[in-house]
């Protein structure tokens, strides 16, 4: 795959070989995919930064509009003021992030989705060996754990 503006000289077959992993992981686990997808680009196939951050975002809007539809269609379980709130603080946060991220060197890009890859696991690794108070609770949860 050759293209021009990038000056991206790799071959479709691991791309698609990443989408896949992606796709199957994201339905799976009901996760965007982001997370596995930037590191992907960026260690695996040494995608440049700002080439990384603009395609993560194509196929995120391109990919979150396309499984709201049909999972809108399928099971009538979206709603839609949630999503739309979603959206708007998505968009405003994107172009915070843009505009920060502009003043980073891409070591501490890199650096900065490290940690922050390395917090959810250590929460998701927490979570898995923690006891809850309550064990048939069906409380929400939230930041600090249960609320």
């Amino acid at each position: 795959m050759v293209d021009a503006q990038s000056r991206l000289y790799i071959s479709v077959l691991p791309v698609l070989i990443i989408g896949l992993f992606i796709g199957f992981v994201g339905s799976l686990l009901g996760i965007g995919g982001g997370f596995i997808m930037v590191p992907a680009l960026v260690y695996l196939l040494r995608v440049p930064g700002n080439v990384v951050i603009g395609t993560s975002l194509a196929q995120v809007v391109a990919m979150m509009g396309a499984t709201t539809i049909l999972h809108a269609v399928q099971s009538q379980s979206v709603d839609i003021l949630l999503a739309f709130c979603l959206m708007v603080g998505g968009t405003v946060g994107a172009q915070f992030g843009a505009s920060a991220g502009k003043y980073l060197r891409g070591e501490q890009l890199r650096g900065l989705l490290a940690l922050l890859v390395l917090a959810v696991a250590i929460r998701f690794g927490l979570l898995l060996v923690l006891v809850p108070a309550d064990t048939f609770s069906m409380a929400v949860m939230g930041p600090g754990g249960l609320r």
